[in-house]
């Protein structure tokens, strides 16, 4: 036996037994926990490395390494809601303008209150009344009114992106924020730090000489060792001085622009503007994301007072802001879908570009749909993941069967997320319905009660399945034994996909 061998079988008689004990004490998934400890112990040291590398949760840790205090934060600052009175907000959930076939406002209300209640139970945020929202779809828009909204700008902007690519929409915004920094604007940027991997090089280099304070969110490094590929912060948040603010799905990348000659890989997506109070739920979101990603508090005086009145153009809305991550806020948007479909009545519609549940949540599919419920789940038919929608194509049997209407919306590839039930409740965000982010990243959701902004993202999800096609059982059913087998192994992989 060589010194070699002899060393790697002792390194692995040591941190074998330590890494099965801290996946068996810590993991919360008794399967994820089993897996685990088969992998560390039976591979020779390999196993029990690639538990420190990909098994361990570094979030929570790292939070409390950097003192992130989150009884810090008032409930408008990120903290937690004790002695909060939940009774403060208004009663009327509800908007107006019912047409006969919907429900009447008493059923809204009956809707309202248990997912209310939920949803303060889930958020460091009360339900801000007087709210507003836009929708906008696809980049041309959604970056015309950003790059306005910085030019205009007159104290700070603050922007939290998963990608912000080196290409020529990159560019534009690179531009446009050397033009506020030398007008005296502070700027702040945070882009996660495997996100910014998408461009090479980064473009964080270019926002650093024109004056922009950067964040990496954990980013990868060898020195000291950090190649975590989870825990990666999805958020999508821009701000400018408390008063324009936006959040969706959107990154700052070329491919959002569907008319743009030179975009081979068109993407499709929504983002939405919000207005009135909940913009302060946001800028407290974006404080305590800086905080975590470079464990210094914003040099920012408090958000400012927004103004109470939405836009013209926008539905008026009681909105929160909803945060999930790896860290404190672990499994809060599975408890808040879960809650939401466990309440609907009437429909509930599901626009997602990657679906693949825990179970929890395709039982929860499953059993409003065999109570009545009108349940319309919308997917990408050309997906930029091939084997993200092989392993969707493995489990959608368990929907259909149940009647569940599945549909492939047309291309471009849609990037788009929406929950809405009984079209008075509706979830936007950044979080698809996978494991990765209801338990790996870092997600930001607003929910939204009101009525004619259910209304039309109902309309708009009903118009996606439409102009694609609706898929059947049979046609699951009927795939070839190659194509179940190469569908099946991807599923295999879902929880790390």
């Amino acid at each position: 036996m060589t010194a070699e061998t002899i060393v790697v079988l002792i390194s692995h008689a040591l941190l074998a037994p330590a890494t099965a004990l801290h996946a068996l004490l810590f993991k919360r998934d008794s399967r994820a926990a089993f897996g685990w400890i088969v992998v560390c112990i039976l591979f020779p040291l390999a196993g029990p490395l690639l538990y420190l590398f990909f098994g361990l949760n570094r979030a929570r840790g790292r939070a409390q390494k950097m003192g992130l205090d989150f009884a810090f934060f008032g409930p408008e600052r990120g903290g937690p809601l004790h002695g909060l009175d939940q009774t403060s907000e208004p009663a009327d959930l509800r908007t107006h303008h019912l047409s006969p076939h919907e429900p009447t406002p008493s059923h809204d209300q009956d809707i309202a209150h248990p997912l209310r209640q939920a949803g303060q139970s889930l958020s460091r945020h009360p339900a801000a009344p007087n709210s507003g929202v836009e929708v906008f779809e696809g980049g041309e828009a959604t970056f015309q009114a950003m790059l306005e909204a910085i030019d205009t700008a007159k104290h700070h902007i603050l922007i939290a992106t998963y990608i912000f690519d080196r290409d020529p929409t990159g560019q534009r915004f690179v531009d446009a924020l050397a033009r506020a920094v030398k007008r005296g604007i502070e700027v702040f940027v945070i882009i996660d730090g495997v996100g910014r991997l998408y461009s090479r090089p980064p473009i964080t280099s270019k926002l650093k000489k024109a004056g922009v304070h950067v964040g990496l969110f954990l980013p990868p490094r060898l020195l000291p060792p950090s190649v975590s590929i989870n825990m990666r912060s999805h958020h999508k948040i821009f701000l400018v001085d408390g008063e324009f603010a936006m959040t969706g799905g959107i990154n700052i990348s070329h491919r959002h622009l569907l008319t743009a000659n030179d975009n081979r890989h068109p993407t499709n997506d929504l983002h939405f503007q919000l207005s009135g109070p909940v913009i302060k739920q946001l800028r407290a979101e974006f404080d305590r994301l800086w905080q975590m990603t470079t464990a210094c508090l914003i040099p920012l005086p408090d958000p400012i007072e927004p103004n109470p009145t939405p836009t013209p153009e926008a539905w008026p809305i009681q909105a929160r802001v909803i945060t999930d991550g790896p860290d404190e806020d672990l499994d809060r948007l599975t408890m808040l879908f879960i809650a939401a479909l466990s309440q609907a009545r009437r429909s509930i519609r599901i626009m997602t570009p990657y679906f693949l549940p825990p179970r929890e949540l395709v039982s929860a599919i499953q059993a409003a749909s065999i109570r009545g419920v009108d349940v319309a789940l919308v997917l990408p038919s050309n997906n930029n993941l091939a084997f993200v929608h092989w392993a969707t194509q493995n489990m959608l049997w368990e929907l259909l069967f149940r009647g569940v209407r599945v549909y492939y919306q047309a291309p471009p590839f849609h990037h788009g997320k929406l929950l809405v039930v009984d079209d008075a409740y509706t979830v936007i965000g950044s979080s698809n319905w996978d494991i990765r982010s209801l338990r790996l990243n870092f997600e930001l959701q607003v929910e939204a009660y009101g009525r004619e902004f259910g209304d039309a993202m109902r309309a708009l999800v009903d118009q996606a399945a439409a102009g694609g096609r609706e898929v059947t059982l049979e046609e699951v059913d009927g795939r070839g034994f190659l194509i179940r087998l190469r569908d099946s192994i991807c599923w295999l992989f879902s929880p790390y996909l």
